[in-house]
């Protein structure tokens, strides 16, 4: 059985990992840390795991790594997408991911680092530059109101507080939730966010809109 800790402060992501793992019968998720102040004390607690954290909960790995060492557990880091992750291998993780890595991608990955493998990089990695077809698709096909949403989504976002930010109703936003759906192909917002992760140019645009609004442009 391979015990699972999930660190990441994207509620979003962190649920949709969670799914996606849950769903093995040899994986069992025994803790989700939002922040680096959680996450230490379930080391210590939950020994001999694995622990899977994002890289953008800012975590010194002379900190991290000698903690995770010292309870006898593996690591993976779920890095931003693009960003390198042999730093990570130097600091001493077995395993690394980018977001947009795929579910299969992410259970091979953290089934090589349970049985003991280092420098694992999970597949399709290095596939991030090349040309997004789906994305782009989606991308043209989304109204700039329908862009906006879909960004707050990503960040967590209900639908009341979607409706404040962009001064409309939350009738409003669930109409234009069902119009999304239909042009992305997914069911809910968990799968509407993690589809956005996974779809670089769509993710990248969304992500250039979230910017906007938190800064009230």
């Amino acid at each position: 059985m391979n015990k699972l800790i999930l660190a990441d402060n994207q509620a979003i992501f962190r649920a949709g990992t969670a799914k996606v793992l849950a769903m093995e019968d040899d994986f069992r998720i025994i803790a989700q840390c939002a922040d680096a102040d959680r996450l230490l004390p379930a080391l210590d607690t939950f020994r001999g795991s694995t622990l899977l954290f994002a890289s953008s909960l800012k975590l010194d790995p002379q900190t991290v790594i000698p903690r995770v060492l010292a309870a006898g557990c593996h690591s993976i880091v779920i890095a931003e997408n693009g960003e390198p992750v042999q730093p990570w291998f130097h600091a001493g993780v077995n395993g690394a991911a980018h977001r947009n890595v795929t579910g299969p991608a992410l259970i091979e990955c953290v089934r090589r680092v349970g049985i003991g493998e280092r420098h694992v990089r999970a597949n399709g990695m290095d596939a991030g530059i090349a040309d997004d077809a789906v994305g782009s698709r989606v991308r043209e096909r989304l109204t700039p109101k329908e862009l906006k949403i879909v960004a707050l989504i990503v960040q967590g976002c209900k639908n009341k507080e979607i409706a404040l930010r962009l001064t409309t109703t939350e009738q409003v936003v669930k109409n234009y939730l069902r119009s999304i759906y239909d042009k992305t192909g997914v069911s809910d917002r968990l799968e509407l966010a993690l589809f956005t992760i996974h779809h670089r140019i769509l993710a990248e645009a969304a992500q250039a809109v979230g910017d906007q609004i938190m800064q009230g442009l």
